[in-house]
């Protein structure tokens, strides 16, 4: 008769998280769809429990799937509820940096990453029937801005980034936005952490650097203009290729040996 009783305990702790992923799912296809806005309440438990009728424990669980996966917070004490939260890019970037991180790889792997990947980006953006009124604006805006503070060692160096950042994100494909995006908003976030002081401007502290890679831009620039995919790519690769080459004096003054410091990007 005791070991009869167990049997239904037993069953019931199987059966428990697979009624809390069903209604996890349901949950997160509702936000994912935003169908539940970044920013909303989800349901109250009781709501929840009408819903999905399920017990109590299984709602909770469902919660702390949730709340782990970063797609809720759950609100105690008088407020109570959970808040939504939409996945955004900057966590995709910090996911990215903690994962680059616990495997040891330093700066210059990433850097290897983004120099066979951007140019593939670069074509994409000269590829876009729409780049005159998407990428075109954004790109002439952070040339002006360059060379207005080509003077200006922090300033350029910030802007230069951005350049590149801005390449990413405007080829017109989400995949690579989001992925090589990722990849160039952890490489943005070490520079800043590295680069950003008088000390370690490396060779952009030299002013005729800086005017070659404005004049780079300008170059990429003019091919995306033209819609010159294999001229933009070319352009691109040849940038990043420079950029490698010690013996030219494009070095930055930190070391490319550190390893990636995921902390830099904690609140993206």
């Amino acid at each position: 008769m005791a070991s009869n009783e167990l049997v239904p305990s037993f069953r019931q702790r199987l059966r428990q998280p697979r009624l809390a992923e069903m209604v996890a799912e349901g949950l997160r296809a509702r936000i994912l769809s935003g169908e539940l806005p970044d920013g909303a309440m989800l349901p109250k438990q009781d709501d929840l429990l009408l819903e999905f009728r399920v017990s109590p424990p299984s709602i909770r669980e469902a919660m702390r799937i949730l709340e782990t996966e970063g797609l809720i917070t759950v609100q105690r004490g008088n407020v109570g509820g959970a808040v939504v939260h939409r996945p955004q890019p900057g966590k995709t970037a910090y996911m990215l940096a903690m994962l680059l991180q616990s495997r040891s790889v330093n700066l210059n792997d990433v850097q290897t990453a983004l120099r066979h990947l951007e140019p593939v980006c670069v074509a994409a953006c000269a590829s876009r029937a729409d780049r005159e009124t998407t990428i075109l604006p954004k790109l002439k805006e952070n040339i002006e801005q360059s060379r207005a503070h080509i003077d200006d060692a922090d300033i350029y160096i910030g802007l230069a980034r951005q350049f590149h950042v801005e390449l990413v994100v405007g080829c017109g494909n989400e995949t690579m936005s989001l992925i090589i995006g990722a990849l160039e908003t952890l490489w943005s976030a070490q520079v800043d952490r590295l680069a950003r002081r008088p000390a370690q401007h490396g060779a952009f502290a030299d002013r005729n650097v800086r005017l070659a890679t404005l004049k780079d831009h300008e170059k990429l620039y003019r091919f995306i203009a033209k819609g010159d995919a294999a001229g933009a790519e070319r352009a691109a690769r040849e940038h990043y290729s420079e950029a490698a080459h010690e013996n030219e004096g494009w070095r930055h003054a930190f070391d490319m040996s550190a390893i990636i410091n995921a902390s830099t990007l904690r609140d993206g």
